[in-house]
């Protein structure tokens, strides 16, 4: 029967041992850790929801990061994290174990201390990623309930880029830039349309979840067809929204260093004159109203 050997207890809930196929391993489990002795044995098949860190550098980050952190809050991070592979078709980089860990023990020292951290990307994190926002959000309620704080909404937003980054096993710098870059874009074209894109309406879900799409295309490296027909049917009939969409393309390529296929700038403009046409619709309404 294949066992582990507890080399070092680190608290209740993380141990040191030795692994009979990975050697020294950090091992994370509820109570792993509760009356164990070193040279313990503990039978694999025995151990429920256990996790181990086999990476020998995030092996070390763990173990620096376990003795500034509180034993509650390793015990609820454990549990938001079964709960997420539950939720979730891909396995999980281990890593979150540290990143998650780390970022939910330092927003509750921020939010006890009163330093408040707006998250600007909320709605595009949410829109973007519905279903890891719903995890995040069992997260920082679960969170919310075992710790005795009251972690802003702004928090389900980065949490949320955590598990999106554990997921998709993409640094959490590149999760974030997306979202950001969505939010600028988004900002460009309000900024241009002098219009504000209700942020639960239908036409701020389908341009976001556009943009993602163009962005997911590039980092893939996949084409676009191109429709000559179309690129011309927009560029004359929608010439200020086509030369909008063009300049999207462009802040996209300078951001993410990859270059935008022409096609793009044509399904672009379809949504950017879908958006024109919302506008003067509404501005026709308002005026019939006065």
């Amino acid at each position: 029967m294949s066992s582990i050997t507890v080399a070092k207890v680190l608290n209740n809930n993380v141990i040191i041992a030795e692994h009979p196929q990975y050697a020294e391993v950090v091992v994370i489990g509820k109570g792993i850790g509760f009356n164990r002795k070193v040279r313990d044995r503990i039978k694999l098949s025995s151990v429920e929801k256990m996790f181990i860190l086999r990476n020998q550098e995030e092996q070390e980050q763990y173990k620096q990061l376990v003795p500034q952190i509180e034993e509650k809050l390793i015990e609820v991070v454990q549990e938001i994290i079964i709960h997420i592979m539950q939720h979730s078709r891909e396995p999980l980089n281990e890593h979150i174990h540290i990143a998650l860990t780390d970022h939910i023990a330092f927003a509750i020292r921020r939010h006890e201390q009163n330093i408040p951290i707006h998250n600007p990307f909320l709605y595009e994190t949410k829109e973007i990623h519905p279903e890891e926002y719903a995890m995040a959000e069992y997260a920082i309620g679960r969170i919310n309930e075992a710790m005795h704080v009251s972690m802003p909404s702004d928090e389900i937003g980065f949490v949320a880029l955590h598990i999106v980054s554990a997921l998709s096993n993409r640094h959490i710098t590149e999760v974030r830039q997306h979202s950001e870059l969505i939010g600028d874009l988004v900002t460009l074209v309000e900024n241009n349309l002098d219009y504000r894109i209700p942020r639960d309406s239908l036409d701020y879900s389908r341009m976001v979840t556009h943009l993602r799409f163009v962005l997911e295309r590039l980092r893939r490296g996949e084409t676009v067809r191109e429709i000559t027909s179309l690129d011309g049917l927009m560029k004359r009939e929608y010439p200020e929204m086509y030369t909008l969409a063009w300049k999207l393309t462009k802040v996209m390529e300078q951001r993410v260093r990859i270059p935008v296929y022409p096609a793009e700038v044509s399904y672009l403009t379809v949504h950017l004159q879908r958006l024109a046409q919302k506008k003067e619709d509404e501005a026709e309404m308002e005026e019939k109203k006065g």
